[in-house]
């Protein structure tokens, strides 16, 4: 029987699509389900959740819930992550530490200074379950979906011999958002991307065989959609191709978005609006759990997620293309070796098979050197305990740059390392 195990179960809302669209699967309602998570009462959620999913299934694998990491990885198939490490009181942090020097973020959990300091307190939890993995179920695949994405899955294949691929849906959510942007039907439209994770590019989109971006930048002369999606049209407009992910992410990105009140207002960027969303998911959990209590159907359905496809095109020798973030080996020629890069993926039975793309227009792998350059030196803080390299990846991070100066640059890191401090190892915590 097939084990797929839960790291971070207790993300009751994302748990539930994913379970949702494995027991979608024919093939996959005989599979064991493993759920892990610290905290008992979303354990307890998310124990629920899966047994009402897999009664409206006529599921017949096993279901167990452990704060047991080594009984939930023992024997596994697949391990999807979805820790969030220090929850919404750190997700707040990361915000509102940087306000108090200028620096306002939308999001803060992917590049910036709030995706460094999150990867500083989630790469050694990651790293961590890899190396359980690496005793308990050593030729399972690990199915990342914490961010921020690149750094903690840049961090446990440099750290560990673990098969790693890190998941996120922005390529997908991208492409069907321009297709609606040109009036098109999704089924029309074929498209090629690379880059990093949330910065990857739109390198070619068609529609029937033909170019649609001179459709899509008709369509953003219509203020209505250029409203909709303004950080991207700017940039767009002044690069080319097409950048994934959101507006509201990319305005963190760079520095042209978010420096100074009056962008802030030009380009709509709503500064804050990830706590306010994760507050928003915290207070309704009670209501969730009282659903769940009461036994209240749920039902399984298909999902445009990627790890449940994957562990369904392993499984049954379905082939399949996604897009996925893996360590740089020959893959895009001019972004450094050994960086993770997002790039059509293809699986099948043998597993995950990465796609050569050759080089990306220099301009575009340029603006993503330079968040290559703030992962690496977070990644090697972390993995060698180098405190220095976090303040010279905050110093590098295009906003902190045009924001701060370089003893502003050194208090920001500082008060957020203390802030964080429950969550950090050691060797970053030490005087410097």
């Amino acid at each position: 029987m097939t084990k797929i195990t839960f790291i971070g179960a207790g993300s009751v809302v994302f748990t539930r699509e994913l379970l949702g669209a494995i027991y979608a699967y024919p093939e996959l309602r005989n599979a064991n389900i493993a759920l892990h998570d610290i905290d008992p009462r979303r354990l307890d959620a998310a124990e629920r959740m899966a047994r009402l999913l897999s009664k409206a299934a006529n599921g017949t694998g096993e279901i167990t819930a452990t704060a047991d990491l080594g009984q939930a990885l023992d024997g596994a198939d697949y391990v999807i992550n979805t820790v969030a490490v220090g929850g919404l009181e750190a997700t707040r942090k990361d915000n509102e530490i940087p306000a108090k020097y200028g620096i306002h973020q939308v999001i803060g959990d992917t590049l910036g200074i709030g995706g460094i300091s999150r990867a500083a307190r989630t790469i050694p939890v990651a790293v961590g379950f890899a190396r359980e993995m690496e005793k308990r179920c050593p030729d399972a695949l690990l199915l990342n979906y914490s961010n921020p994405m690149s750094m903690v899955t840049w961090g446990v294949y440099a750290a560990t011999k673990i098969k790693v691929v890190g998941l996120c849906h922005s390529m997908y959510w991208t492409t069907k958002q321009l297709t609606e942007y040109i009036g098109a039907n999704f089924d029309e439209i074929t498209f090629d991307g690379a880059g990093i994770n949330h910065q990857a590019w739109l390198l070619r989109f068609e529609r029937n065989g033909q170019d649609a971006y001179p459709a899509l930048r008709a369509a953003m002369q219509d203020p209505k959609i250029w409203k909709q999606d303004t950080v991207r049209f700017e940039m767009f407009k002044r690069l080319g191709y097409f950048v994934t992910e959101s507006s509201l992410h990319n305005a963190e990105y760079s520095a042209y978005f978010l420096k100074s009140p009056e962008l802030i207002e030009k380009f709509q960027s709503p500064v804050g609006f990830y706590v306010r969303l994760s507050e928003e998911h915290a207070s309704h959990f009670d209501e969730m759990y009282e659903s769940l209590k009461r036994g209240d159907p749920l039902t399984p359905k298909p999902s445009p997620e990627y790890a449940p496809q994957i562990i369904h095109a392993i499984e049954t020798d379905t082939p399949l293309k996604i897009y996925g973030n893996v360590r740089n080996d020959h893959l895009i020629d001019n972004l450094p070796a050994g960086c993770c890069v997002e790039v059509p993926t293809l699986i099948d039975k043998t597993g995950l098979h990465p796609i050569h793309v050759g080089e990306l227009p220099p301009h575009l792998a340029a603006i993503n050197r330079i968040s290559v350059n703030v992962q690496e030196l977070t990644v090697r803080a972390v993995l060698e305990g180098k405190r220095d390299y976090l303040y010279h990846a905050a110093m590098l991070d295009p906003l902190v740059m045009a924001t701060l100066d370089l003893d502003q640059v050194w208090a920001l890191v500082d008060e957020l390392l203390e802030a964080h401090q429950p969550y950090l190892p050691a060797n970053l915590l030490a005087a410097h």
